[in-house]
């Protein structure tokens, strides 16, 4: 299968994590991932995308971008999500299991901890009043 790649800007709303999802699941198909891959992608992908437009554009009154690349290179798929909102103060604190900076919201704080075990490898980079990219990366193929 020859490698791929491509790239979504969507507005940053919640009726838009259902869209980012089919996304991904229309992009995966040339490769014959299993539903179960595929479901769990979408779900690692569903947890990014919510956190960029909950957290990374908390209160903002203007129109909020969140972008995601999906490209594969030798059956290892790699996925950005990225705003370019408020950033994350302390990332380590952040991947805690339960921590939120919603509490009203009733989030749950288990974003990252998802996206860490569906996929095989996480990585955050913030900058406060920048925004938050998050890569997850995923061996497609694995559990055929």
């Amino acid at each position: 299968m020859n490698d791929n790649f491509i790239k979504l800007e969507i507005e940053a709303k919640s009726e838009n994590v259902s869209l980012a999802r089919v996304v991904a699941a229309g992009f995966l198909t040339p490769w014959d991932a299993t539903v179960g891959e595929v479901t769990d992608i979408k779900t690692a992908i569903s947890e990014a995308v919510t956190n960029a437009i909950i957290h990374g554009y908390a209160g903002a009154a203007d129109s909020s971008i969140v972008t995601m690349e999906l490209s594969v290179k030798e059956n290892i798929l790699s996925i950005k999500i990225s705003d370019k909102g408020v950033g994350i103060e302390d990332i380590e604190s952040a991947k805690e299991p339960l921590f939120t900076t919603k509490p009203e919201m009733e989030r749950s704080g288990l974003g990252f901890t998802v996206m860490e075990s569906f996929m095989d490898d996480v990585k955050i980079e913030s900058n406060p009043g920048a925004g938050t990219t998050v890569t997850m990366t995923r061996k497609l193929g694995a559990f055929k």
